[in-house]
């Protein structure tokens, strides 16, 4: 198997981290990958907010957490996160910049980082504390949130990939 087909075969999500902070050369090559991401017409709608200030982070949950209407941590104890966000403007945007997670947790997995694609980031981003983080952040424009991807170093090891379901390929 070639080495591309084998790292999508083999990337799960995580949900249990470690504190240890993801280095800075890996967080690049993270989001680098989020940015080969291919795009409708080339557009390039996807922008990303690389979130490791441990304060952002945990108010990112804490709303995170608030939508869903719970308690706890919907980041798993992840000790970063990059949220992707598009041009609404551009009709491709969704699928846009859920290429660029798809290819982002291929790129951690690689790395041997665990990553996880937790929703919400659009119902984050319409609040007034979301807009708020993208104003201080000099965000300018309409976007919207695609996924907030999780990433950290893994607690133990992680699961294996799960069989995947019979009878969704059809052919003609």
């Amino acid at each position: 198997m070639s080495e591309v087909l084998n790292a999508i075969s083999k990337r799960v999500s995580c949900r249990s981290f470690t504190q240890e902070e993801v280095c800075k050369e890996d967080i690049e090559k993270v989001v680098k990958a989020g940015l080969a991401g291919a795009t409708g017409m080339n557009r390039q709608s996807p922008i990303f907010l690389v979130i490791t200030d441990r304060e952002v982070r945990d108010e990112l949950s804490r709303i995170n957490a608030e939508i869903m209407g719970r308690e706890g941590d919907p980041f798993y104890g992840a000790p970063m996160l990059i949220v992707v966000l598009a041009d609404k403007n551009v009709p491709t945007h969704v699928y846009d910049g859920s290429i660029a997670m798809a290819n982002m947790m291929l790129a951690a997995s690689e790395l041997g980082l665990g990553s996880c694609w937790i929703h919400r980031a659009r119902e984050t981003f319409e609040r007034e504390e979301g807009k708020a983080l993208l104003k201080k952040l000099g965000v300018e424009g309409e976007y919207e949130g695609i996924g907030n991807l999780i990433l950290g170093h893994p607690n133990g090891d992680l699961p294996q990939p799960k069989e995947k379901r019979e009878g969704r390929v059809f052919c003609c």
